[in-house]
């Protein structure tokens, strides 16, 4: 075995030797050789994706200790998830024929915990305490401002949840934070009553965990020198993502005389907002005189075409340590890129795609489709439920089982029917409203009494409660009214905007993604109505399908058209989500379309990646360049992330026009796509579609379009049927002046499919069509709202 050249002169015979005496060596390319057997000093190891960093990790501990240069009481081993920790002792115990049970491997928040357990005086802890989780220490907030008759408007119990972990995170106790303002000092006030109440509760939150365990290892120089003398090797995985309390404490920890192993690549640091600290990695080289850094740059997960794109995308970087992938894999495939014209197209573009990789035998679980925020998801959900592929939304909810869409079809639903008690008892007090669960119970009695809704009891309420639940009534029944001659759309819109929602959460401090969610819940119904066929002068609420029984039809025809009879757009868009939620829905273990986005992709792998919705605004996100001078670089390696989860094949996307926040942008691509090397993409475009100038190269050749791929397509989307049936009408305008179409026209619906037009009526804005439907049977159709695509 070759002995690597970087490798210190006076260490070449130790390594020499132990290679020829340790089968756990074998296999290791040169640069992981260098890492695992490193002499004990601090070593930064920049290990890139698919490097093979776990199994660095787990050999150097197992050497170490194979050598007798430690014992497996003298290691610590930091991880960030228990899934990892739990991957290191598997690892381990089948490296090493002795018990691996003395190691202390688990995460930050954990061995914190572990320490505090058996320390728990020397904390000031009880020895019970108990663990808040992020849900728990909400509530706790909460009632720690009810105790001191806080408004809640004014400063919400979330946004204060998130200053106190803030600061802990900074290790900023409340007399440590800075004070500029009178909201900050009213927070800080609230932060010590919280602190207060926990302290006499005897429980900690995760912030806690980590700070009174830095803070017990500072003030007790006994037990800080106890554990340095003890852990002589302390490991560190995922460096990049430590934030300033984490590398405090770790410094605490190591002293003088320990030996730190951090393994991370600044690449892949996209936590910022979570408060992690890339250059926690230089100033870990600095401080600990770093004489071994070592970059692992084989990569054993990617073909080379998008290794090359991710290492030309991360160089535009300044603040980063540097390093390129590379693999034995060769190129591979070329990077295709799609441009759609609506998020619509893309969608369909996404599923006809993922269809011929299923039929060419790639498994659905291989396939991954990312995207930079989650209000993308609805419309790649409802294209793969119409396709009927499974799909499983990873580290997330699927679209209509987020809380803040559920929050708004609650209040669609009551407005429908006030007999709902399940969506009463959701929304009556969200946003608060000074209804208490005291006040719940006493309607709820009544309600049991008078044998009606807890909606109808309310008229038998009385005191402070019935002023409250008197209120909710009048803004309810305001809302019906208003509603009553509005679009699904603008009623959907007016419901969000008056019941408080979209300003409930725009006081949020992560709260934006909710607002999208709830704009995108406005662009679903205008995509059901057009889907549904429905009329634009088709209220909300009132509208009944107009009688489609005409002479002639089979008794099996008019059985068939009558399921939609007397179904509301208010009511049919109401099933519809809920059947949405349910409809092909993955179960355990099912082979299933993998949907999430980038953040949530990390540490993962598929064959085939897409990254969808790569425009200015969105991928970068608009937020990233106006936030922090540093967000623009963090939306790379966001970009980074995505394209190193692609094993053979990796897909782009985006749009000239999204539907984002309850309106039609016009976009221009992103500039990541700028960054990529034309030679490694492959263009592909709908045949018959006009190209874009701004695609090609200055030569203006267009060999690199890949025609044929899309052209096995049959169903494009509403908007390019739309317009290719305008550039149709327009050549067949001397045989129908009016609509562009004719009576015995074959034509095409996304919904319905194929049909043939038996009927046509009215002009302009307000022309109808009747099609029958081969499998659907007889339906009337809105021109101006239903996409029709003729077929002859």
């Amino acid at each position: 075995m070759p002995v690597p050249g970087n490798i210190p002169i006076y260490n070449r015979k130790l390594i020499i030797f132990d290679v020829a005496m340790s089968d756990l060596l074998i296999n290791l390319n040169s640069e992981q050789l260098t890492a695992v057997t490193l002499p004990d000093e601090p070593a930064l190891i920049l290990a890139g994706a698919g490097s093979g960093k776990t199994r660095v990790l787990t050999t150097r501990i197992a050497w170490l200790i194979e050598q007798g240069k430690v014992s497996p009481m003298g290691i610590l081993a930091l991880t960030f998830t228990n899934k990892a920790a739990k991957e290191l002792q598997i690892r381990l115990g089948t490296m090493l024929s002795i018990s691996t049970r003395a190691i202390w491997i688990g995460t930050f928040h954990g061995l914190c915990n572990r320490m505090l357990r058996t320390h728990f005086r020397d904390a000031g802890l009880p020895e019970g305490f108990q663990i808040l989780d992020k849900s728990d220490q909400l509530s706790a907030i909460k009632r720690m401002m009810k105790g001191v008759n806080i408004d809640e408007e004014k400063y919400l119990p979330k946004n204060l949840q998130n200053f106190i972990n803030s600061a802990k995170e900074q290790g900023l106790r409340p007399n440590e934070v800075d004070v500029n303002n009178a909201f900050n000092k009213k927070l800080v006030e609230l932060y010590l009553r919280y602190q207060d109440q926990c302290l006499r509760e005897g429980v900690v939150d995760f912030g806690e965990l980590l700070l009174r365990c830095f803070e017990l290892l500072k003030h007790n120089e006994p037990l800080r020198i106890h554990y340095q003398s003890r852990f002589r090797h302390i490991f560190v995985d995922e460096f990049q993502d430590t934030n300033k309390l984490q590398y405090a404490w770790l410094k605490l920890l190591v002293g003088s005389r320990g030996v730190v192993f951090a393994v991370g690549d600044d690449d892949q640091s996209i936590y910022g907002f979570r408060g992690a600290n890339v250059g926690n990695m230089s100033d870990f080289e600095r401080e600990f005189c770093v004489q071994h850094l070592i970059k692992l740059e084989k990569n054993y997960r990617s073909h080379g075409n998008i290794l090359d794109a991710a290492n030309a995308l991360i160089s535009n970087n300044a603040n980063r340590l540097g390093k390129n992938l590379r693999t034995d894999a060769g190129h591979g495939e070329p990077i295709r890129v799609f441009e759609a014209l609506t998020d619509l197209q893309e969608a369909s573009w996404l599923v006809d795609e993922i269809k011929l990789l299923i039929d060419q035998g790639l498994s659905r679980q291989e396939i991954a489709i990312l995207y930079r925020s989650n209000v993308q998801s609805r419309v790649m959900e409802h294209a793969l439920v119409g396709a009927g592929i499974p799909y499983r939304v990873y580290g997330g909810l699927r679209f209509f089982e987020r809380q803040e869409v559920k929050h708004a079809l609650a209040y669609l639903r009551l407005i429908q029917n006030q007999n709902d008690d399940t969506a009463f008892t959701r929304i009556v007090n969200f946003p608060t409203r000074g209804i208490g669960l005291r006040s719940l119970e006493l309607l709820a009695d009544a309600a049991s009494l008078y044998q009606c809704s807890m909606y109808a009891a309310i008229a038998y309420m009385k005191g402070k409660a019935s002023t409250n639940l008197g209120a909710f009534v009048k803004m309810i029944e305001k809302m019906c009214f208003e509603i009553e001659n509005m679009t699904l759309p603008d009623a959907v819109r007016y419901v969000i905007e008056s019941s408080g929602l979209i300003a409930h959460y725009q006081m949020e401090k992560e709260g934006h993604e909710r607002v999208e969610n709830l704009h995108e819940l406005v662009h679903a119904a205008m995509v059901f109505v057009a889907e549904e066929g429905y009329g634009r002068d088709e209220s909300a609420r009132s509208f009944v399908l107009d009688a489609r029984v005409t002479p002639g039809m089979s008794l099996v025809e008019r059985v068939t058209d009558a399921d939609d009879v007397d179904m509301t757009p208010m009511a049919g868009f109401l099933s519809h989500a809920s059947l949405e939620a349910g409809d092909n829905q993955a179960e355990a273990g099912q082979d299933a379309v993998q949907l999430m986005t980038v953040h949530a992709s990390k540490g993962l792998e598929f064959s085939t990646v897409f990254i969808a919705g790569l425009e200015e605004g969105l991928f970068p996100h608009e937020n990233s360049t106006s936030e922090s001078p540093d967000g623009l670089e963090e939306e790379r390696r966001l970009m980074y992330v995505a394209i190193t989860r692609a094993k053979a094949r990796l897909y782009l996307s985006f749009t000239q026009s999204r539907m984002l926040h309850g309106q039609t942008r016009f976009n221009l691509k992103s500039r990541f796509l700028k960054e990529i090397p034309e030679t490694l993409l492959k263009f592909i475009m709908p045949r018959g579609q006009a190209v874009s100038h701004r695609f090609f190269s200055s030569t203006g050749n267009r060999s690199d379009w890949d025609r044929d791929r899309f052209s096995r397509s049959k169903v494009l989307s509403h908007e390019v049927s739309t317009a290719m049936k305008i550039d149709q009408n327009l050549a067949e305008r001397s045989r129908a002046a009016d609509t562009g179409f004719k009576i015995g026209q074959s034509v095409f619906h996304a919904k319905f499919g194929q049909g043939k037009i038996i009927a046509l009526e009215g002009s302009g804005s307000e022309a109808r069509v009747q099609v029958r439907f081969y499998r659907h049977g007889m339906k009337w159709l809105a021109l101006a709202v239903a996409k029709l695509q003729a077929i002859d």
